[in-house]
């Protein structure tokens, strides 16, 4: 997604590059004096720029190692999850900076966060600590780029403030029950990861955990801050805003639970204190790297709390774009991996086809793969990272041929096809060129009726000459009950509710591209409706 800071980077390059030349930016030697740091371009060189590692805690912290490259508007993106940034000191030809928070208690949550998730920009490791200085001050005429980038940051706060134009101050905001909040996504037509949660909430204070589950056919969510008070501004600003255009409503309370106890750290939830947890299933823990990666992509997107939908227009473009597995959604993995590993399958009744037919309904699958040692578990790949999480938030834990299947990300990149003249038995299929993809057209309408398996089925391309008879007796074949029937006013599209989740989803895989005659197959999807 474009974030905010990335936006101001962009917007201040082109007013402050002519005002480089001599400035304190550009000249490590500095003159500071030992509890308030200046800077006025004087070619002394008492500064050495070392800190003790273990000084006691400051607001002023000290950051070390950071490539050559650097901008000011990374480093401000490193500070601005956790509150306000006050002033910012870049010494480049020592690859150091000093960064003033607005408080002391922000510092320290900074200074913690990044002991537990390793901090990196522009994949090389840094290091952040307590500075000995108390407050930083420049001389403002030579550290005009600095200051110009603050203050764009600082005004695009500001402009995105959740109330009125206005930041939310602590003291305005009445005290919260709990740090833990309950998130529930309407009209989610396209996915919502953990990380897009992250990359959103992150905005009002460090998120320390998030769990995610799908109760009541919806995606819900558990977050919790370290502050109750960021709880209660995230609440204030993101409760009824749109993730993307039009869709995917945020409902927000405050959870009863004060604490989240995360056992596991995979695509389901994440602990951001503790980057050593497994993953669970046997797989290694999460990479620190990655975690740290992670981090740093998350702290250069400040997402706007009073715009609907959340994101700026072009980055909800980007986001259904990637929906719609056109582009990767910049700064959010796209869950990375497109295979999928089912497992408790039912190996008597599956086959590749019927794979295909029901985890198509939430992207285009690529090729399947049953185990030939292992027939109760497949591989499916699907065209991108993103519809991939779609099919695992939507159907693990569902009933398919009387079990109930897991559904996780594969460690494989991709599915193997076996060896020309091999027989496997055809246990994998490639379904690359197949003319049943729902999602191949860009835009497509298919990617607004996205929906959780229902006892109640969306039929379409029914020709005139069906009766709702017809229909019935068809669908009471694939070994379910017909509990109610209404046809669409032209009589193309109906209705149909089976007595069970598990019978739809039977259903489906059997009717779905029925040839009814006359060139007409039935086209079969999941409704969010009742009859």
């Amino acid at each position: 997604m474009d974030g905010i800071v990335t936006d101001v980077a962009v917007g201040v390059k082109r007013g402050s590059d002519e005002l480089l030349s001599g400035s304190v930016l550009n000249s490590p030697n500095s003159n500071m004096s030992s509890m308030v740091v200046t800077a006025n371009g004087n070619d002394t060189k008492k500064f050495k720029g070392e800190d003790k590692l273990d000084g006691a805690p400051s607001r002023v912290l000290h950051i070390r190692k950071l490539p050559g490259e650097v901008t000011e508007t990374e480093v401000i993106a490193l500070g601005l999850p956790f509150g306000k940034v006050t002033n910012i000191l870049m010494l480049k030809g020592k690859n150091q900076a000093f960064l003033e928070l607005a408080t002391e208690e922000a510092a320290v949550t900074m200074v913690n966060y990044y002991s537990a998730v390793t901090p990196h920009l522009r994949n090389q490791l840094i290091y952040i600590q307590y500075s000995n200085h108390k407050e930083l001050k420049t001389d403002n005429t030579l550290n005009q780029r600095a200051q110009a980038v603050l203050q764009a940051v600082t005004a695009v706060q500001a402009t995105n403030a959740p109330i009125s134009g206005t930041t939310v101050s602590e003291s305005a905001v009445t005290p919260a029950q709990s740090p833990v909040l309950r998130i529930i996504i309407d009209n989610m037509y396209y996915p919502v990861t953990l990380d897009v949660l992250h990359q959103i909430f992150s905005k009002f204070g460090a998120v320390l955990k998030i769990i995610t589950f799908t109760k009541n056919n919806q995606f819900q969510a558990l977050l919790q801050y370290g502050d109750p008070v960021n709880a209660q501004q995230a609440k204030l600003a993101l409760d009824g805003q749109n993730i993307y255009n039009a869709c995917c409503t945020l409902r927000i309370d405050f959870s009863k639970l004060v604490n989240l106890n995360v056992k596991y750290n995979n695509d389901k939830s994440r602990d951001y204190t503790r980057p050593d947890l497994p993953s669970g299933d046997g797989q290694p823990a999460l990479d620190p790297a990655i975690a740290a990666a992670f981090a740093k992509e998350t702290s250069l997107l400040a997402v706007p709390g009073a715009l609907s939908p959340l994101a700026i227009p072009n980055a909800a473009a980007a986001a259904a774009a990637a929906a719609a597995g056109r582009v990767g959604m910049p700064g959010v993995p796209a869950g990375g991996n497109t295979v999928l590993l089912v497992s408790n399958l039912n190996e008597e009744m599956v086959t590749p086809q019927s794979l295909f037919t029901l985890f198509g309904v939430y992207g285009d699958v690529q090729r399947v793969k049953i185990l030939y040692n292992k027939k109760d578990s497949a591989l499916i790949q699907m065209a991108d990272g993103n519809q991939s999480q779609l099919a695992m938030s939507h159907l693990n834990g569902q009933k398919m041929y009387g079990k109930i299947i897991r559904v996780t990300l594969s460690k494989h990149q991709t599915v193997q096809l076996p060896r020309e003249g091999l027989d496997d038995q055809g246990l994998t299929k490639d379904f690359g060129n197949s003319p049943l993809h729902r999602f191949k057209k860009p835009g497509s309408k298919n990617f607004q009726n996205i929906f959780p398996p229902s006892a109640t089925l969306h039929l379409s391309n029914i020709p005139p000459s069906v009766a709702e008879e017809d229909l019935r007796a068809l669908f009471a074949n694939t070994g379910g009950t017909v509990k109610a029937f209404k046809f669409f006013q032209d009589h193309k599209m109906a209705l149909l509710q089976m007595s069970t989740v598990e019978e739809a989803i039977q259903a489906l895989i059997d009717l779905h591209n029925y040839n009814l005659g006359e060139n007409h197959h039935l086209r079969v999807s999941f409704s969010k409706s009742t009859i």
